[in-house]
């Protein structure tokens, strides 16, 4: 009887394991590593069906749905994954505000999408918000790594504005936002120390000392670049490029 009873329960306790967030969230790391965005979005996915405040897993969530539009080149279905990256950004910082990564996140996702908005005033609000919740994110930690690319990435494209977005900035702004490639440089430095893996920020952060007249830093960067494992589903596609920048910089 006892057996029998076991054999019963024993169906039911793979179910509640598998329905356990902490084990969906072991699940959708092992996939990230693996390089599976997609399955590990799946898994957060699950966690927030059974846990909708769950921090962690909203926030990866927000991250790898900007990750993935980020790399599709049909305008509408980028605009549907950036949209889908700011709404659980938002569910992350309506679940603590005061939280670092919620913080970098909203202004991760507000960034995004200034890239496929077209209205004006909601480009100047994007903008806004892709600084102020980037600057409240390291005020929170100061060794938040992301948040201090993002802030670097804000100042670059201060720099570098064209087209609509640039028009829209300088309509609203009054002008255009005291952005600059010396502070562009120093964030992006201060992500390098956080996190010596992060591809995209060694390709802008030679990108910066380029456009800065500088040179040799730029080629330190990009040797450095070319050399980092592959981490991300961005990672070969940013290393090519860095390797392309390189070529034509020696």
């Amino acid at each position: 009887m006892k057996c029998l009873l076991l054999f019963l329960l024993l169906p039911l306790s793979f179910v509640l394991k598998a329905q356990d967030p902490a084990v969906l969230l072991k699940e959708a790391d092992n996939f990230e590593r693996q390089i599976k965005e997609t399955e590990a979005l799946d898994k957060y996915k699950q966690v927030l069906t059974i846990d909708p405040t769950n921090l962690k897993a909203l926030v990866r969530a927000s991250e790898l749905n900007a990750s993935i539009g980020g790399r599709l080149t049909d305008k509408n279905s980028k605009r549907l994954y950036f949209e889908t990256a700011a709404d659980y950004a938002k569910k992350a910082f309506d679940v603590d505000p005061n939280n670092a990564d919620a913080n970098y996140v909203m202004g991760m996702a507000a960034g995004k999408m200034t890239d496929v908005e077209s209205e004006n005033k909601k480009i100047v609000a994007y903008v806004k918000d892709a600084k102020s919740y980037n600057e409240k994110a390291v005020a929170i930690n100061p060794k938040h790594a992301k948040a201090y690319y993002s802030i670097g990435k804000w100042h670059y494209e201060m720099v570098n504005l064209s087209g609509i977005k640039k028009i829209a900035v300088r309509l609203f702004y009054g002008g255009l936002p005291n952005g600059d490639l010396d502070s562009a440089i120093s964030n992006f430095e201060k992500c390098k120390v956080l996190d010596p893996y992060f591809a995209l920020n060694y390709l802008d952060l030679a990108k910066a000392y380029r456009d800065n007249h500088q040179p040799t830093q730029a080629i330190e960067v990009l040797n450095k670049l070319v050399k980092l494992p592959t981490r991300t589903g961005d990672d070969a596609a940013i290393k090519a490029e860095g390797a392309k920048m390189l070529n034509d910089i020696q």
